[in-house]
Order: structure tokens, then sequence, then C-alpha cells
């Protein structure tokens, strides 16, 4: 894989299809994949009938596994009825479609290529200029890793839903390069009456684990990046409190010790009251805010690395995408020695026009990864309060996906697995979904399995999938799983 420069747009044209697969039509299809799992043994005969065997992912080795839970789901209300839509069933090679649903190998992701002479490109410089569309393959790789970052923010939230500040707190990296230096919390400015808040301690609860900062330590990885990169990572709302910091929609100004003064007839740039509050609100017994862990724990990791080539990534999805670009916007106000860039998932606007002028002026490039059926960018509206996109925009279509149903409902367009998948798939505006993507849709299924077709669903069930977890194998199902309970196996760093 070339990393000096962008492909040319006709170096991403999809590979031929598999043509005797398209004409033999789904019955034969079907047949052609029923004979496969048959020949591979998921498939065995007992008391007359057919009986699955599940199929078993080995573990990798030195690998500790955790269960999964749904990732952050929007009210139920947002849902759209479907009526008696007749879903298309797509032509898809048995082979391929056997990829998809098995889970991803146990030696990890492919190779990744070398991307040391074009790193500051990948990372904003030049503002992604003839990277996006078509997208790069390399600039894809690294928004599903960054993605898959934010998916461990929230694996360690659901961990740990009631972790403190002083607790010790584990996190599920799936990138073994990088190493957790330390967590970080964001608290509520506001709280519930204390009648409530002793009846249900969980939801009353101000201040939670929002995500880490973590730091590349392998020497390998290093080398193939072109710099050692400083990952920031935030999960998306998941506590009573932060929805109620979420419809704070009015505006306040955004002032830090960063503020330039110097003009005093510029506009002062205003953010979202809630965002606002849930960064810069101090902890309980004198606990340092969001905005205070960040800044002094990059201070810290930028004074150990002085002298090395350092990158500073902001990734989040929802309000973590939001808490990025003001994370962002505060890095490069203190000027940090390293460049600063965001990468955000299906994130809502965080403030006006003057605080978007205020961090491209800083140096924080954002580039906004956005669902074009997800709701949340939308909001809060650009009027009648000012409101205003910061950054740039990689616009998907969940519609384009093979897998998912084109009807599906507002909390799988806003799911963080399904933007890493539709990432996984995107070619460009007007290519069709990536014929080589090789991500697995277990997950897809476990978060959203109402929302994938009916094809695919149908054929994981008669595999059985089920992956190698702990726990025993205990457990019960989740909420809406198609199969069950589903365990994804992970590492713990």
């Amino acid at each position: 894989m070339s990393t000096a420069a962008a492909p040319p747009a006709t170096s991403l044209l999809l590979p031929a299809a598999v043509t005797t697969t398209q004409a033999t039509g789904n019955r034969v299809h079907l047949k052609n994949l029923e004979h496969l799992f048959r020949n591979r043994g998921a498939v065995e005969s007992g008391s007359g009938a057919a009986a699955a065997t599940p199929v078993q992912a080995v573990p990798a080795a030195g690998r500790k596994s955790r269960q999964q839970a749904p990732l952050l789901r929007l009210p139920s209300f947002l849902g759209r009825g479907r009526g008696e839509l007749k879903e298309e069933q797509p032509n898809v090679s048995p082979r391929r479609l056997e990829r998809v649903l098995l889970p991803a190998a146990p030696d990890g992701p492919s190779p990744r290529g070398n991307i040391a002479a074009m790193w500051r490109r990948l990372h904003g410089e030049h503002d992604w200029r003839g990277l996006l569309d078509p997208l790069h393959p390399d600039l894809r790789r690294e928004i599903v890793r960054y993605g898959e970052f934010v998916d461990a923010a929230y694996g360690a939230f659901l961990a740990r839903p009631d972790a403190a500040p002083a607790n010790r707190v584990r996190v599920p990296l799936q990138d073994g390069a990088y190493r957790v230096t330390a967590p970080l919390f964001a608290t509520s400015s506001v709280g519930l009456p204390a009648w409530l808040a002793s009846a249900a301690p969980c939801a009353g609860q101000r201040t939670s684990l929002v995500g880490y900062v973590a730091v590349c330590d392998s020497p390998a990885e290093v080398r193939r990046m072109g710099r050692r990169d400083i990952v920031i990572a935030l999960r998306g709302t998941c506590t009573v409190l932060e929805w109620a910091e979420n419809v704070r929609a009015g505006l306040v100004p955004a002032t830090d010790a960063a503020t330039d003064s110097r003009d005093p007839e510029a506009a002062t740039p205003k953010v979202e009251c809630g965002f606002w509050n849930l960064y810069k609100t101090s902890g309980d017994g004198g606990s340092p805010s969001l905005s205070e862990m960040v800044v002094s724990e990059v201070r810290r990791l930028l004074t150990k690395y002085e002298g090395e080539e350092v990158s500073i990534t902001v990734t989040g999805h929802s309000l973590g995408a939001a808490l990025a670009v003001l994370i962002a916007d505060e890095l490069a106000g203190i000027r940090a020695p390293a460049p600063v860039a965001v990468f955000s998932f299906g994130g809502p606007r965080v403030g006006d026009r003057a605080f978007a002028s205020r961090v491209e002026a800083r140096g924080a490039r954002v580039l906004r990864v956005v669902n074009a059926h997800d709701v949340v960018p939308r909001f809060p509206p650009r009027l009648p309060a000012r409101y205003a996109d910061v950054g740039h925009e990689l616009r998907l279509d969940s519609r384009a996906s093979p897998y998912l149903r084109p009807d599906a409902d507002a909390a799988c367009c806003h799911d963080l697995e399904a933007y890493i998948h539709l990432v996984d798939g995107f070619l460009g505006s007007h290519c069709p979904f990536r014929a080589n993507a090789k991500r697995s849709i277990l997950r897809l299924l476990e978060n959203q399995g109402s929302n994938v077709k009916q094809l695919y669903i149908s054929k994981a069930m008669d595999m059985r999938i089920r992956l190698d977890g702990g726990g025993g194998g205990g457990g019960a199902a989740m909420p809406g799983s198609p199969l069950g309970r589903v365990e994804v196996l992970e590492c713990v760093h």
C-alpha cells in the first residue's frame, strides 16, 4: 500500500464481482452457502435434524476477555416504524458472507502500511485536501482505528459505571501498541434532589468515567507512524445527568487561560452550556475537572517525550465528540508543541461561528465523520442560537451499506459501531460500498440486529456464531440481540 501520496480515483475502483455468484440468484447462493458451512463442519447431523455447532474463536496469546454490552442507544421513540417494507436481498459471494460474519482473525487486523512520510497530511495538515473523496485507504484505516479507541472508552465505562477518580480503571484497548496513562472523568454541574439521589444512587452520580489518555509506546509502531501519538478518547452520553446537560442548549462564553484578549472588538466565542459545564466543572472532594485532567496529563507526556516527533489526537462519539472539540481548542490555545487533530463521530454542534473561527485560528484540525441520516449532528440547530459547524466533514450514508436496512432507525444511524462499519466500506461519494471491506459485522448484529438485513441475521443464527468470552459462559441475552449473548474477545492493557 503506497503512502507517498493520495492515489488517483481510478485506483479505488471496485474489483470485478464474482459473476458466477450473481448469475445463480439468491436460492442457489444460499444453497452454496449451506454446502460451504457443512464442509467446514459448522453443521452436523443429529436426531434426524441438522444441529449447528458453535463456531469458537481461538483467543490470541496473552489476551484477556470481557463481555461486551450494547453501546449508547437513543430513546426508543426515535425508531421509525417499518411497516411492510420488503427487503431487497443482495447477491453476495458465500465466502465473503462467511468472512464478514465470522469474528476477526485472532492474530489481529491486516498489516498496516508505513505512513511515516505522510502522517501530517493524514493528521489534518492542509485540511485533508485530496484525501476525503475518494477516501485515501491509509486515512480510512486511521479513522477506523480511532473509532476503536472510542469503543474502548465505552467498554471501560460499561465495566465500571460507578468508577470514581480514585479508582483503578482498566481500559479494553484493541491496539496493543498503545498504553493507557490516565483515566478521564467528567462532572455534571447539575444534580438530582437528595431524596431522588438516595433512591437511585447510580442516576445521581455526578462524576463519571468519560474516557482516557493513551500513548503509543511501541518502537515499531512509532517508526511506522513517523511520530509518537498521544490519544485522548471520549465516549458518548451514558448517564442521566449527562443527558440533563445535553439539553442545556444556551450559549455561554468559552473563556480560559489561553483566551487571547488583545482584540477587545472581537466577538466572544460561545459554546453550548451543558458541554462547557461537563468540561469545566470540578468533582466532589476537590477532584479536578475534565479540562484540568487533560491539560495536566498532556503536559506531563509532552515533557516526558520532549525532543521527539509527537502528535495529539482527540477522538470521541456523540457527547464525546463535542468534548473532543473543546479539548482540542484548549490544547491548541496553550500552544502545545505538537499538532492537534480531532476525529469525531456523530458529534453535535458545539458553539457559535466565533468559536469555530477560534478553533481554526489556533491550528486545531477537526474532521467530523457524519452519517447523513443521523439526527444528532443537526443539533443544536444553527438558528436562532447561531450555532456553527467546526472543521471539515466526511459524509457517509447508512443506506449505502449492503448489510443495513434502508430504513434503519435513528439509534442505528447514530451507533458508533455503525459509524465504524460505514467508514470501513466507504470509497467515495459516488462509489458503492467497498467490496473488499473485511471488518466483521458481528458487533453490528449485536448492537443493531433489528436494523441488519434479514439475510445476514438468518445466516448468523444458522451458524450459531458464538465467540469465546470470559465469565464461564454465563450471562443473560442482551436486549434486541438476534444471536442471544455474544461475547467479544479483546485485549485489556
